[in-house]
């Protein structure tokens, strides 16, 4: 009872904390809240499967552009349900064609992805719409935005725990182990791996589109930023994409200090992101809480020497 009891009061207190902090608190809030959203929801299909994907600021600025094209038309509610649909449809169509790639085929199709949707946005709003940038303007506050993504990050994390004890988790970490282990054992692979995927692209395009009224104004440039796809990476990898709260844990700390470089440290910051990059894959590649768990496998072992 204990595991399901303290996240719901945690859960709690974080839903109220808006009523204590500044506005440039609540912002921080909101970054915080999105990045453990965009990094748990990055995990959901890449932390079991290994594969890493830079495809997050694809279904993002989809997301955002969704809420930009359609905030006019359609209430707010069927605006994030529409942004929800074009997410899973954009995934089903890209996994489809996509997932039987493996390795560094997959890296750099996914990393292209983004690029592809931003160069076709931009083409059809220039030479269509002979605008290039849209505004939104929805009826939603700062608060609004922090408890909707505060629940689409519940939901992820509620949505792993399922996973990882449901069939679908188990076949997923087989294919991560290997996957000819995984065809040999009945394992439907292009089912297992699709329908991860899929979950995982709605999760991003939806945090895409509740952020969206932040910016005020969209541009392709702006909501298919690369560095959204890295930070996401990043973080999860930080803390362990395959562990519940690993990407939570990694997202927290790193999207504070990133924070802090880029206030201080704008021109130089992204220096700080790529030897952070490197020194996660080199030094902690299963993330802290394996470390952690490694520490106290040798401290037990010497204990009981």
């Amino acid at each position: 009872m204990t595991r399901f009891i303290l996240p719901l009061i945690a859960l709690g207190a974080l839903a109220f904390l808006p009523g204590f902090v500044s506005e440039y608190g609540l912002g921080l809030l909101i970054g915080v809240v999105t990045y453990v959203t965009l990094a748990s929801g990055w995990a959901l299909f890449s932390g079991q499967t290994h594969y890493i994907s830079l495809a997050t600021a694809a279904f993002y600025g989809v997301g955002a552009y969704s809420v930009a094209v359609l905030n006019e038309t359609l209430p707010y509610g069927l605006v994030l349900l529409c942004a929800g649909l074009i997410g899973a449809v954009m995934a089903l169509i890209v996994g489809l064609s996509t997932l039987r790639l493996q390795g560094v085929y997959f890296v750099i199709f996914s990393f292209g992805l983004a690029e592809l949707v931003r160069q076709l946005i931009t083409w059809y709003e220039v030479n269509v719409t002979g605008t290039l940038g849209r505004y939104i303007f929805v009826d939603v506050t700062a608060r609004g935005i922090y408890w909707q993504m505060l629940a689409l990050g519940a939901a992820t994390i509620a949505l792993t725990a399922w996973m990882q004890r449901a069939r679908i988790g188990m076949a997923l970490r087989v294919i991560g182990d290997d996957e000819a282990v995984a065809a040999h054992s009945g394992i439907n692979l292009a089912r297992a791996k699709l329908v991860a995927f899929v979950l995982s692209a709605v999760i991003l395009t939806l945090a895409g589109a509740i952020t969206s009224p932040r910016y005020v104004y969209v541009e392709p440039a702006i909501v298919f930023n690369p560095t959204v796809s890295f930070l996401a990476v990043i973080m999860a990898l930080l803390g362990g994409a395959n562990r519940l709260w690993g990407p939570a844990l990694g997202a927290v700390p790193l999207f504070l200090a990133f924070e802090w470089l880029s206030i201080h440290f704008p021109d130089t910051y992204p220096i700080f992101l790529g030897l952070l990059f490197i020194g996660v894959v080199f030094i902690l590649p299963d993330g802290v809480l394996a470390g952690i768990d490694k520490l106290r496998a040798r401290s037990k072992g010497k204990g009981t020497s």
